[in-house]
C-alpha cells in the first residue's frame, strides 16, 4: 500500500481535495488520474493519547484494506474520528464504501 509522506503532498491534497464525511471517518480525496493512488492515516492528537490514536489508525488501516485501496487515480487522506476507536474495522469498511461511491472514485 502506497502511503502519502511528506508534507507537501498532504497539503495539496487536504487544499485541493474534496472532503466527505461520517460519524467513523472522514476522508479528502483529491483525483487525478496521471496517480497510481496513494493514501495517508490521520488521528488527530485531541482525539487522545498515543495508544487512542494508534488504535484509530490500526482501524483504518484495516478498512482500508478492506475496501481494497489505495484506489488509482485518487489520493485520500482517511480521518479517524472519536468513534473510529469502538468500532469494528468491517463497519468503517462499509461507511469508507458509502463515502467512496460519494467521492466518484472508483
Amino acid at each position: 500500500m502506497e502511503t502519502i509522506k511528506s508534507k507537501q503532498d498532504f497539503e495539496e491534497v487536504f487544499s485541493a481535495g474534496r472532503r466527505y464525511g461520517c460519524s467513523l471517518v472522514r476522508v479528502c480525496v483529491m483525483r487525478d488520474p496521471a496517480r497510481s493512488g496513494r493514501v495517508a492515516f490521520v488521528a488527530a492528537r485531541r482525539l487522545g493519547n498515543a495508544v487512542f490514536r494508534n488504535r484509530c489508525k490500526r482501524v483504518l488501516r484495516e478498512a482500508a484494506r478492506a475496501c481494497d485501496m489505495p484506489r488509482k487515480g485518487a489520493d485520500i487522506i482517511l480521518f479517524a474520528t472519536r468513534s473510529t476507536h469502538d468500532a469494528s474495522p468491517a463497519l468503517v469498511a462499509n461507511e469508507l464504501r458509502t463515502l467512496l461511491r460519494k467521492a466518484r472514485v472508483s
